[in-house]
C-alpha cells in the first residue's frame, strides 16, 4: 500500500453521484465577474496561459481538484485516485462572448455551461474564462464542479485559496505534480475487506470510554433518536403542487440581482431576526407574487423550502466533501403583510434551532457515512419523488474583504445551485465584500418567466424594506409621545 493510495467517497457524496440520473444534474457553478487589471492582453483579451498557470500553481492546495473516480470492482463503490493524464488546459477553458458581451449573454452562456454535466472520466471540475464583456475592462469567469465534491461551506473555502486579499503580478508556480499509481482492482478489493473488519473495531475500541458513563451515553443516544425522528417526519405532508415542481429537463435558465447586505442588516435590526430569517421572507414574498402573477392563488399552500444547513465543525473547515444537512422549513406565502411574514420566518427559524432537527441531521450526516450509498441514493431519490419541499434557498456567507485573482479585483459572484428531479426552481446567495449576490436557476422550459421571479424578489425586498422603516418610524414617535 506504500506506492499508490486512493480517496473512499462517503455515502453522502456517493449518493449525489448516484442522484445525476435522468435529467438532474449534481454540479454546482458560479459566474464571476472580475476587473482586468494586467491580465488584459493586446488584444483587448485576457491573458489565458497566465490564469491557468497561476491556477495550477494552487492546485497542490487542494487534491481533490488533480483525482478523478475509479471504481472498486464487484461493489462498485467509486473512489478517488490521482489522474496520471491530468491536464489543466482541459480544466480551464477559454471563450468569448460577441463583442460587446452583455450581462444577458454572460447569464445565457453561464447557464448553457450548467446544462452541460461534467466528464465522469476526469477530476470533476470547470474554469471557464470568459472574454469579451462590455468594453473589455472586465472578464467573467465560469466555475463549475461537481457536488459529490463540495458543499457550499467549503466551496466558499476555495474561494480563499484560489484569489487572495492582496493584489499581486508574481506568483509561485507551485511542486511538480507526480501522480501515485492507481491501484489495481485487486489491491482495492483486498483494502475494501480490510477496511470492513477495521472499521468495526474502531467503534468497538470506543465503547470503553462510552461505558463508563453510562447515563450520559444512553441520554446522547435518547437525544440522538429523537432529532433523527423529527427530521426524517418533518415532511411527511408533500408541498404543494407549483408550476415548477413538475419533471425537468436538461436545459437551465439562469439570472440574479444584488443586494447591500447593509440594507438587509437594517431590515434585520429594525425587525429582528437574522439575516437567513431576511432572506426566507423576502422569498416567501416573491414566490407570492410570482404565483399571483401566473393567476395562481397563494392561500392555503404548503410551500416549503429545503434549506441547507452546514454540519462542518471549524476543525473541518477547508476540507472538501460534503457536510451539509437540509431543514424544511414553510414558507408564509399566504401572508400579505411583509413584516408578518418575517414574523412567522422567525418564529418558524427559532422552533428549527431549538428543536431536535437539527441533531437529527448532525446524525444522518455521520450515519450516511455508515450507510451504503445504495441505501443513501435510494432515501435520496425517493424523497424527491415525494416532493417534500417546493424550492431550494441556500445561503452561504463568503468573505467581507475584496478578493483577488492576482491583481485582477473580484466585483461581483453570483451562486447556481443544482436543480433535482421535480424541483424546477432554486435560489443561491453568497454575501461578499458587504453584497449579497443572488443567483437564482431555473428549468429552461418550467420557468419561461424567470425574469420575472427575480424582479419578485427585488419587489419583496423592497416591501419589506420600506415597513421596516416605516414600523421602525412609528416605533421612534411613540417613544416620543410616551416620554413628554
Amino acid at each position: 500500500m506504500s506506492n499508490y493510495a486512493y480517496d473512499r467517497l462517503t455515502a453522502a457524496d456517493n449518493a449525489f453521484l448516484d442522484l445525476e440520473a435522468g435529467k438532474a444534474h449534481m454540479h454546482i457553478a458560479a459566474t464571476a465577474i472580475l476587473e482586468t487589471g494586467s491580465l488584459a492582453n493586446a488584444a483587448g483579451g485576457v491573458d489565458i496561459e497566465r490564469i491557468r498557470d497561476y491556477v495550477a500553481s494552487r492546485l497542490h492546495l487542494i487534491p481533490r481538484y488533480r483525482q478523478r473516480l475509479t471504481y472498486v470492482p464487484l461493489e462498485n463503490h467509486p473512489v478517488w485516485v490521482d489522474d496520471d493524464h491530468f491536464n489543466i488546459v482541459y480544466h480551464v477553458r477559454h471563450a468569448s462572448l460577441p463583442r460587446p458581451g452583455t450581462l444577458r449573454q454572460l447569464k445565457r452562456l453561464s447557464a448553457r455551461i450548467l446544462s452541460q454535466r461534467l466528464d465522469r472520466e476526469k477530476p470533476l471540475w470547470e474554469f471557464w474564462v470568459l472574454e469579451g464583456l462590455d468594453d473589455g475592462n472586465r472578464f467573467a469567469i465560469v466555475q463549475k464542479v461537481h457536488h459529490c465534491m463540495i458543499d457550499g461551506v467549503s466551496g466558499a473555502d476555495l474561494l480563499t485559496v484560489l484569489m487572495s486579499p492582496v493584489p499581486a503580478t508574481l506568483f509561485d508556480h507551485g511542486p511538480v505534480f507526480v501522480p501515485r499509481p492507481t491501484p489495481s482492482g485487486v489491491a482495492l478489493v483486498v483494502e475494501e475487506m480490510w477496511r470492513r473488519v477495521r472499521d468495526p473495531l474502531a467503534v468497538m475500541g470506543q465503547l470503553p470510554g462510552r461505558l463508563t458513563d453510562p447515563a450520559s451515553a444512553l441520554r446522547d443516544l435518547r437525544e440522538n433518536l429523537e432529532g433523527l425522528a423529527e427530521a426524517l417526519t418533518s415532511t411527511i405532508l408533500p408541498a404543494s403542487v407549483t408550476p415548477w415542481n413538475q419533471p425537468i429537463g436538461p436545459h437551465r435558465r439562469f439570472d440574479w440581482l444584488v443586494l447591500d447586505l447593509a440594507d438587509v442588516k437594517e431590515v434585520k435590526d429594525r425587525l429582528g431576526g437574522t439575516v437567513n430569517d431576511v432572506v426566507l421572507a423576502t422569498v416567501s414574498g416573491a414566490v407570492r407574487r410570482f404565483l399571483q402573477r401566473r393567476g395562481l392563488a397563494s392561500d392555503g399552500l404548503r410551500i416549503r423550502a429545503n434549506v441547507p444547513v452546514s454540519v462542518r465543525t471549524q476543525e473541518e473547515r477547508g476540507n472538501l466533501g460534503n457536510r451539509i444537512a437540509l431543514w424544511m422549513t414553510d414558507l408564509p406565502v399566504d401572508e400579505r403583510d411583509p413584516v408578518t411574514r418575517l414574523d412567522r420566518i422567525r418564529v418558524t427559524t427559532a422552533r428549527l434551532k431549538e428543536s431536535k432537527q437539527a441533531l437529527g441531521a448532525q446524525v444522518l450526516a455521520s450515519v450516511s457515512d455508515m450507510m451504503t450509498w445504495r441505501l443513501m441514493a435510494l432515501a435520496m431519490r425517493m424523497s424527491t419523488r415525494s416532493r417534500p419541499f417546493n424550492i431550494v434557498v441556500t445561503n452561504v456567507p463568503g468573505p467581507q474583504l475584496e478578493l483577488y485573482l492576482l491583481d485582477a479585483p473580484l466585483r461581483e459572484i453570483y451562486p447556481m445551485v443544482n436543480l433535482l428531479d421535480n424541483q424546477g426552481l432554486g435560489v443561491a446567495l453568497f454575501s461578499y465584500a458587504g453584497k449579497l449576490f443572488w443567483g437564482v436557476v431555473a428549468d429552461w422550459d418550467l420557468v419561461p418567466d424567470l425574469d420575472a421571479f427575480v424582479a419578485a424578489i427585488a419587489d419583496s425586498f423592497r416591501e419589506l424594506q420600506a415597513a421596516a422603516r416605516a414600523e421602525s418610524g412609528d416605533r421612534r414617535k411613540a417613544d416620543v409621545g410616551v416620554g413628554s
